[in-house]
């Protein structure tokens, strides 16, 4: 599940909307949990180029890999993974929502969703830093590619 075509035609910020709304239909957390797990199997398979220490992201207590990528059209395309099953989901709710998109709207967004969610509060504090960590390299890189972008110079 890298960015598909079908994000082109949506904002970030309707991606996050469309997102807090499908788990507020689970209004138990097992089914929340069941949803993010099944997030976590449909993401695509993460090369095995991007399973390397420099993609790890740091501060994650499991495992987790993010790689991004400028398209032609100046849209970040985004590859992870994790070996926790959880954190595999968390990764595929965070590529849903980011994937696909201008540097410049994810940087220009915040990450309100996964509170609104409810992640905040129902994960345990070391898989919540894990996620803040995950985000944090997700805006990194599209600071990275928004100054490329603005400074002119080739990928």
């Amino acid at each position: 599940m890298t960015g598909s075509s079908s994000h082109s035609v949506r904002s970030v910020a309707e991606r996050m909307s469309a997102i807090v709304n499908e788990f507020a239909a689970d209004a138990e957390w097992e089914a929340k949990y069941a949803r993010v797990i099944q997030k976590g199997k449909a993401l695509a398979e993460l090369p095995a180029a991007y399973r390397d220490e420099k993609f790890k992201v740091k501060g994650c207590q499991s495992q987790v890999w993010l790689h991004a990528e400028l398209s032609p059209e100046g849209r970040m395309r985004l590859h992870g993974d994790s070996d926790a099953v959880i954190v595999r989901g968390l990764v595929a709710c965070l590529i849903e929502v980011y994937g696909d998109a201008k540097p410049s709207e994810i940087l220009a967004s915040s990450p309100n969703f996964l509170k609104d969610i409810g992640f905040d509060s129902h994960l345990s504090p070391s898989r919540a830093n894990g996620l803040h960590a995950m985000v944090k390299q997700i805006y990194l890189y599209a600071a990275a590619f928004d100054a490329l972008a603005r400074s002119g110079s080739p990928r």
